[in-house]
């Protein structure tokens, strides 16, 4: 059984230095049946180890009831198979821009800011993530010669908070559950980052996307000794919707990743493949410079990060140009690269056949009514991903006023009397037309993605202030959820109809005939907003305002011949859906113009996140 250990200034494993050459990939951002290929891909871009964060709340939806946490070890499995040694980063928090950072909603809920420190009530959560999770990797992965060589305490802590009591007592359970591998932490090479989220005998990591020298003179004054690493490189950016696609040079991303090879550090490539937030787990963001108090800016489906393997798996430039470079820092030649993964053989046009109206969607799938004296938020309600809808009376007779929404999050469909009235967001909260009374008004509110970096981290989702008719409060707020997860056991609940005249929001159902199944995306032209399944599997969420203009079907959830279509309509449609073959390398999640070469690198130190 191999040593791995932290030494005065290298890595150390059976006692002889090492390098790490890391490549992030989340194993919950591909499809299982393509964790292969994709860790064959890193080890031929010249990598000896892989990293992956663990979302608690992918695993544990509903305090105590957690849902499949052994794909953890059987990514890890894969891993080792591939001939890669692992980095593992269990949260509590992760970012990651993914939903909420991985906290559950149900956690931040309840605990509000008390989340990450060391709150008991939050603390208590914690432990019993902890156990439940390390019960699943520490015998086979970590104990017995596993490919665990790491783990991580939190995540970029100093970017948010400063209580060292509370990391301490994250070591310390993760220690008591057995982890007997280092330990570590990972922050911005700024002062203020480094003293709030490092740990006394733990060692030290930086992420950062450029400028590695002078990153590394500064993680030197916190830790004049310990082997020196870029836990994040940060060699490509993530997408917001309705914004530019964003890229990154490849030649500077190259020059960059040798300037930290130069200095002797260890790297892991954040991302090497970044893969595809399914199923509506994306995160957002907040604008408004270091506070992060501005608009909401939430994340495309896509999680292609312009990563040297792109979303669809392939190479790109970047690719060939990290290999060609890693290849001076590994012993004996590089594996060649696996196979291509199979692409669809030909365009398919997807067959509509049936629709039912949101109103009947929710009736078949979704939670009790309730009624509240104002609204409920989400995660009063119990929601993570989906959308609830609120109906509310407005008295008469009366005049017209106007209607406003306080503390939207994030968006509303709006109904007055049966027909639609408007959409409204955070920003613009108020109709455009007066509403008169008495009338009945429905609105359909989405989550778009909880805020997964900064102190806005964990806010709630839905009204979460009120329903103002003039300046007068309209209580006796009826509500009613419908969780995403609701359609993991199908839609056969649901009553469906023949197809409206005009495309009218609500479910829609169909089929797609395939011939040459393979990896595919799905266009959606002259649909607004919604969610697609194909065969029972969440493809995420597609919206027209961009820039992802398509949805990525990996091949494993297609089979040949019939397969079966849901989409989940919000506002309008019109065209038949279209399944083509995957895009040329490099133009995976078909997003539109770029943003300037290099702004990846620069945004991330500007306070971006992970």
């Amino acid at each position: 059984m191999t040593e791995f250990a932290v030494g005065d200034t290298d890595f150390l494993l059976d006692g002889r230095p090492v390098r790490l050459l890391s490549g992030a990939l989340h194993y919950f951002r591909v499809h299982e049946g393509q964790w292969g290929h994709r860790l064959a891909m890193l080890r031929a871009m010249g990598l000896n180890c892989v990293e992956t964060y663990v979302p608690w709340n992918l695993h544990e939806p509903r305090p105590g009831s957690f849902r499949d946490v052994q794909a953890l070890g059987r990514f890890l499995d894969a891993a080792q198979r591939a001939g890669l040694r692992a980095i593992v980063r269990p949260g509590p928090y992760i970012c990651a821009e993914w939903e909420n950072g991985g906290l559950p909603h149900w956690v931040t809920g309840g605990s509000g800011t008390l989340v990450r420190t060391r709150d008991e009530g939050f603390l208590g959560h914690v432990e019993r993530w902890f156990a439940h999770l390390l019960r699943e990797i520490v015998p086979r992965q970590i104990d017995r010669g596993g490919p665990v060589l790491m783990v991580q305490v939190e995540n970029e802590y100093g970017s948010y908070g400063s209580d060292q009591v509370y990391l301490g007592r994250l070591a310390d359970l993760l220690r008591e559950g057995g982890v007997s591998v280092p330990l570590f932490t990972s922050d911005g090479p700024e002062d203020h980052m480094l003293t709030g989220g490092s740990l006394p005998g733990v060692l030290a990591t930086a992420n950062f996307g450029s400028h590695a020298r002078v990153a590394f003179e500064t993680l030197r004054r916190h830790r004049p000794t310990g082997p020196l690493m870029c836990m994040e490189f940060w060699c490509g950016w993530f997408d917001h919707w309705g914004a530019e696609h964003v890229v990154r040079d490849p030649g500077d991303a190259a020059d960059a990743l040798r300037e930290i090879l130069e200095c002797g550090a260890s790297v892991n490539l954040y991302m090497a493949h970044g893969g595809t937030n399914f199923a509506g787990w994306a995160g957002a963001n907040r604008g408004g410079g270091a506070l992060h108090d501005g608009a909401l800016e939430p994340d495309v489906t896509s999680y292609d990060y312009d990563a040297p393997i792109d979303e669809y798996g392939r190479p790109t430039e970047k690719f060939w140009r990290f290999r060609s470079l890693l290849a001076a820092y590994t012993d004996g030649p590089l594996p060649e690269l696996p196979s291509a993964p199979a692409s669809l053989g030909s365009p398919a046009t997807v067959d509509l056949t049936d629709w039912s109206p949101l109103s009947a969607v929710l009736d078949a799938l979704g939670g009790p009514e309730t009624e509240r004296p104002v609204p409920p938020t989400f995660e009063e309600l119990d929601v993570d991903r989906g959308l609830v809808r609120y109906t509310v009376d407005v008295p008469g007779p009366r005049r017209p006023y106007p209607l406003t929404v306080r503390g939207l999050r994030d968006l509303a469909t709006v109904y007055v009397d049966g027909e639609p009235a408007g959409v409204l967001t955070e920003d613009e909260p108020q109709l455009k037309e007066p509403v008169a009374g008495p009338a009945r008004v429905d609105l359909w509110v989405e989550s778009l993605g909880r805020v997964n970096y900064g102190p806005r981290t964990g806010e709630p989702k839905g009204i979460t202030g009120g329903v103002l008719h003039e300046r007068q409060y309209l209580h006796g707020v009826r509500a009613r959820a419908l969780r995403l997860d609701a359609f993991d056991t199908g839609v056969e609940p649901v009553p469906f109809r023949p197809l409206p005249a005009s495309g009218a929001p609500g479910l829609y159902r169909g089929t797609v005939t395939v011939r040459g199944a393979g990896d595919a995306r799905l266009e959606l032209p002259g649909w607004t907003r919604g969610f697609a399944w194909i065969n029972g599997f969440n493809l995420g969420r597609y919206w027209s305002v961009g820039p992802q203009r398509s949805l990525y079907v990996p091949g494993p959830a297609l089979r040949e011949g019939t397969n079966e279509i849901w989409l989940l309509e919000f506002e309008e449609a019109s065209d038949p859906p279209t399944l083509r073959a995957t895009a040329e390398a490099g133009e995976a999640g078909e997003a539109g113009e770029a943003g300037e070469a290099g702004e990846a690198g620069e945004a991330g130190e500007a306070g971006g996140g992970d």
